[in-house]
């Protein structure tokens, strides 16, 4: 593993159905295991009420395993401490077992989302 990317490090995924999505370092072992943003939330304003809110708030998670070679890191990174017990190299064993990470991943990055931390993770890349 690359000493420049440690895991809760930011990446940008280049190749593959998720290219041009950022995503965060969990594990690193000789790929990466990475949870990222699918679909990121929409634009809100002022003028909104509650529920139209929420229902733009919504974000849609990916977990994947990553050769080195096909991520890019930034000069960011995401401290979550929970995100390393919700995915496990097991994660990818059973689809069933990969949801329920994926849900995880889910309510925690919507959680750090709604609480205003970390806006840059959350835009989609401009290109």
């Amino acid at each position: 593993m690359p000493r420049f990317l440690k895991p809760s490090k930011v990446v940008v995924i280049l190749n593959g159905r998720y290219a041009g999505k950022k995503a965060v370092i969990e594990r690193g072992y000789g790929h990466a295991i990475v949870a990222g943003i699918e679909r990121y939330p929409l634009k809100i304003t002022k003028n909104m009420g509650k529920k139209r809110v929420a229902k733009r708030s919504k974000v849609k998670p990916f977990i994947k395993i990553v050769n080195y070679n096909h991520i890019m890191p930034t000069r960011y990174g995401l401290e979550l401490e929970s995100l390393k017990s919700a995915v496990t190299l097991d994660s990818f064993k059973e689809p069933t077992q990969r949801e329920e990470a994926k849900k995880a991943i889910k309510k925690l990055f919507e959680e750090r989302y709604n609480s205003g931390k970390n806006k840059w993770f959350f835009t989609k890349l401009r290109f």
